[in-house]
């Protein structure tokens, strides 16, 4: 089992962040809004993902620090759930509540929106074949 998340599997190439807002489809799980991209080249590589927490919900920049340090974790600790045989994808997780959570609200709150992005994935994998 794999629980590092380097670099190599976040979200940081401005190209790639574009890419993922402006072509991108998303949901909503309170608190998070799912943001994802399916890479066109279809390889199975690693997903990046983009931990977001908006000022205008959280005012100070110790508590956005707090949420995407827990997010963080609970993503590290739970992204096996993403079939591994799904394609690589940007994910951005968009906090979208102004309460500061529990870790543990937190982390069952992001495996539901880990298994609910598997589905739509593998469905739309279903489609495509």
């Amino acid at each position: 089992m794999n629980y590092r998340l380097p670099k190599s599997e976040r979200l940081h190439a401005d190209k790639l962040i574009k890419e993922l807002f402006n072509e991108g489809s998303s949901f909503f799980l309170y608190p998070f809004k799912v943001q994802f991209f399916v890479k066109k080249d279809g390889c199975t590589g690693t997903s990046q993902v983009l931990f977001s927490v908006s000022k205008k919900k959280i005012k100070k920049a110790v508590g956005r620090n707090f949420v995407k340090r827990r997010m963080r974790e609970a993503y590290r600790l739970n992204k096996a759930l993403l079939p591994p045989s799904a394609p690589a994808m940007s994910i951005g997780l968009i906090y979208v509540s102004s309460e500061l959570m529990e870790f543990s609200v937190i982390e069952t709150k992001l495996i539901q929106a880990l298994k609910k992005l598997g589905n739509i994935v593998s469905e739309n994998q279903k489609q495509h074949e």
